[in-house]
Parts: structure tokens; C-alpha cells; sequence
């Protein structure tokens, strides 16, 4: 496993580390190479009217930056920030795209909507087309 594609969720400030930590540790064992990913959700049509002119260019900045910022902290020279029209599915296109051997992410505690409509990770883990490690929290 050579490509491993971290995918990271800004809105959610817990679990970046420790994702990223574990990732680190298994490119370390085989000299693989991180790529930091972040997916940007679309916000839903009938809300756009009213939010203020710019916020989304500048919320697209800010979470570019923050994500390069992490990046820099843990010394990950590729990132990448994807606009999609769901979380798994973008991770999944991007992870096609450029041919990751392992896609590491978080999970979290199911809420309600988890139960109806299925995780973010669970769906990851059920369509890649390369190995899944998936993250739980000392606390989940």
C-alpha cells in the first residue's frame, strides 16, 4: 500500500488527529504516501437564496485553509478539497482518481439518520475499491 488517502471532516474538529496519527502510522510501516482529503457538502438549493452573498467562496476558503494547515502540521504534502454531492461518493470518485491503495476515515456514534439513510463510513467501507481502515474514537 503505497497511495493512502485520509479523509478528514473540518466540520467536526474531533478525530482529525487522531485519524491522521493512525494513518501516519501505517504509511510509516510500508513507506506509503498521504493524500488529506476534505469534502465540501452541497448546502441544499432552497437555502442558498438566503444566505449571505459570499458565504460559500469564503467558507470554501476557510476550509481550504484549514486543511492545508493540517497538512502542514503533520507534514502531509498533498491535499485535497472536493465539492460533491455526497461525502462517501466523492471520497469513493477521488480515491479512483488517484488510485489509493487504503482510504483511512472516522466513524462516530450513529444518530438517528445513520440508522435510516447509513454512514458516511459505512458506505465508504461497502463501494471502495481498495481497502478501508476505519477509525473509532477511544470515546465512541
Amino acid at each position: 500500500m503505497k497511495k493512502i488517502l485520509v479523509a478528514i471532516d473540518l466540520a467536526r474538529s474531533s478525530g482529525n488527529d487522531i485519524c491522521i496519527k493512525t494513518a501516519q502510522a501505517i504509511a510509516g510501516t510500508m513507506d506509503g504516501a498521504l493524500t488529506l482529503l476534505h469534502v465540501i457538502e452541497p448546502i441544499p438549493k432552497y437555502i442558498v437564496p438566503s444566505m449571505p452573498a459570499g458565504l460559500l467562496a469564503r467558507k470554501k476558503l476557510e476550509s481550504e485553509e484549514a486543511a492545508r494547515q493540517l497538512a502542514k502540521q503533520y507534514g502531509i504534502p498533498d491535499v485535497a478539497i472536493r465539492e460533491g454531492g455526497g461525502a462517501a461518493t466523492t471520497i469513493l470518485e477521488y480515491a479512483s482518481e488517484i488510485n489509493a491503495d487504503l482510504i483511512v476515515l472516522n466513524s462516530r456514534d450513529p444518530g438517528l439518520a445513520e440508522y435510516i439513510l447509513g454512514s458516511v463510513a459505512s458506505r465508504v467501507v461497502c463501494h471502495a475499491h481498495c481497502s478501508v481502515y476505519v477509525v473509532r474514537h477511544p470515546n465512541a
